[in-house]
């Protein structure tokens, strides 16, 4: 990783910590209008759908199949997440599947902090939350892992935009407040909440399936990593956190599986855009198939399992 590339996902680190420091002060001083959270709520909702139905369900694993409009909608939104731009978050994330939990693993909580105790464990959930970052971030090869982006020009076009789109998710917020409140003061607090304290959040939710789903959380399925299903997590994520029945299913459009309590939003998006004709081919997962690899099962293998489950597989 470039010196220029780690600094930069400093900044994204640290910045939007001290917004919301920042914002704690005003907070404290002047309160927190209506207008600032729903602006807050509606870049989370947005650009949180980016990643997780867009970037993740979608292009690494691709769950289902749209238009190309749609494909580059969902595109653009998870570039104004700021995690990245689509290609390198999904060969990212392609090689995270390979090497689950394993040396290759960009952001595993254990590989590499083997020993046990309090202290590894504490390095390695800060090396999966964040430590990754300055790292791993980006190094995952895209011919190797996302080269079906790589030969979709407008894919490349939009990796080509993410700086002007970072721009772009937080003007929406700062001309939004402006607008709304008629003031600059609604400008600037639109820009602190729907802006930075709204990536900070947004960025913490996403790192925190990276790390605390590979370290906590209940494991009814037969896979051999790690993941865990950690249900407090469910709601904010839009349904990531149901993490482990995504591992035992990568290409599942839904990740909440075993019951109703188990809510999962991005699923619920998805639904909705296959009723309006928007989605088709969404990868759903039966209840026998789901009940062969439960822990426990007859017939159950692990090592089976993952080779059938492999990113981007056909028949699922």
């Amino acid at each position: 990783m470039s010196r220029l590339h780690r600094n930069v996902n400093i900044a994204a680190v640290v910045l939007p910590f001290v917004a919301v420091i920042v914002a704690i002060i005003v907070l404290w001083g002047w309160g927190v209008t209506w207008v600032d959270l729903g602006l807050m709520a509606f870049m989370y909702v947005i650009t949180g759908f980016g990643i997780t139905v867009g970037y993740h369900r979608m292009l690494t694993h691709r769950a289902f199949q749209t238009s190309k409009p749609v494909e580059y909608t969902f595109a653009i939104l998870g570039s104004m997440a700021i995690q990245g731009h689509p290609i390198e978050w999904v060969a990212d994330h392609r090689k995270h599947h390979a090497h689950t939990d394993t040396d290759g693993d960009p952001h595993s909580p254990h590989a590499g902090f083997a020993g046990g105790g309090l202290k590894n464990a504490l390095r390695g959930l800060w090396h999966a939350h964040v430590g990754w970052l300055w790292v791993n971030e980006g190094r995952a090869g895209a011919r190797k892992y996302a080269p079906d982006l790589l030969e979709d020009p407008g894919m490349r076009r939009i990796c080509r935009m993410f700086p002007f789109l970072v721009l772009a998710s937080l003007a929406i917020p700062t001309i939004l407040g402006g607008l709304i409140t008629w003031s600059w003061w609604g400008a600037l607090t639109g820009l602190l909440w729907g802006g930075f304290v709204r990536i900070f959040f947004l960025h913490h939710v996403t790192w925190s399936v990276n790390s605390i789903c590979h370290f906590l959380g209940t494991r009814p399925f037969e896979i051999d990593d790690h993941s865990g299903n950690v249900f407090w997590l469910a709601l904010p994520s839009f349904g990531e956190a149901w993490h482990h029945n995504h591992h035992a299913f990568p290409r599942s459009a839904v990740h909440g599986l075993r019951s109703r309590r188990q809510i999962d939003i991005s699923a619920g998006l998805i639904w909705l855009m296959e009723k309006l004709g928007l989605v088709w081919n969404v990868v759903r997962i039966s209840p026998e198939r789901q009940a062969q690899k439960l822990v426990g099962a007859a017939g159950a293998d692990p090592a089976a399992s993952r080779a059938r489950e492999t990113v981007g597989a056909a028949g699922d």
